[in-house]
């Protein structure tokens, strides 16, 4: 019953239009530049052993600076609280493959089509070309259409409000799993910084990408109190 409900989420044999959700992308939205990765950056020949899909806690991405201009990319008028950080392949244990292949500059097309999932032309490059080449995936358009289908058939809980305030790891992943009957709690990872604030939540997948339990654990403990960046709305 579960990998039946997993595959109608999913729409495993489909290849959808980038619909995603709604938002407003800039007038002047033009891809990032391709990068040019250092040559300690390069890890290649790890077997694949899972996937992980990252979604940001877009507040303290924006909050804390995230990762150079990626988080300047994101300093727009709308509000966002979860956004997709990207789908990475990951091996057993470090180190993980990235920047396996050369991969190319996107194009202008995938980049609005993937701007309300992910609001930075610079992290969509980033994830293309760190994290897309070391997979099955022919292209760039491949790559971002597995990535669009586990995100849209996530259902994100609004954490705002969780605890009065009080929130912790164990009821951050209580709030997914009751929004996705087909998680449990031992696939859904919660990643803090050193101050205990809430930067990232990221589910894991098997080679089928049904939900697995997570290689390595699942990061912070459940009885860990998280510090909340806010939205600027409150609605998330």
């Amino acid at each position: 019953m579960r990998l039946i409900v997993l595959a109608a989420l999913l729409g495993l044999a489909a290849t959808p239009a980038l619909a995603g959700p709604a938002c407003a992308p800039p007038a002047g939205l033009r891809p990032a530049p391709a990068l040019t990765p250092r040559a300690e950056e390069v890890v290649t020949g790890v077997p694949i052993a899972a996937y992980v899909l990252a979604l940001n806690w877009t507040p303290e991405w924006r909050r804390s600076g995230g990762t150079g201009a990626t988080a300047r990319q994101m300093q727009g008028s709308q509000d966002f609280g979860f956004t997709l950080h990207g789908l990475w392949p990951d091996g057993a244990r470090p180190p993980y493959p990235r920047f396996c292949h050369p991969g190319g500059k996107l194009d202008a097309a995938t980049v609005r089509q993937m701007y309300c999932r992910t609001p930075s032309p610079v992290l969509l490059q980033h994830e293309w070309q760190a994290h897309g080449t070391c997979a099955h995936w022919p292209d760039a358009k491949a790559y971002f259409a597995q990535a669009a289908r586990l995100f849209d058939a996530l259902k994100i809980p609004r954490i705002e409000r969780l605890g009065g305030g009080q929130l912790d790891a164990g009821a951050l992943r209580a709030a997914f799993v009751t929004a996705n009957p087909a998680l449990r709690a031992d696939e859904i990872f919660v990643q803090t910084n050193r101050g205990g604030d809430l930067t990232e939540v990221r589910v894991c997948y098997d080679l089928a990408f049904h939900p697995t339990a997570c290689l390595g654990g699942n990061g912070a403990p459940d009885r860990v109190r998280l510090q909340l960046a806010p939205s600027r709305t409150g609605a998330f």
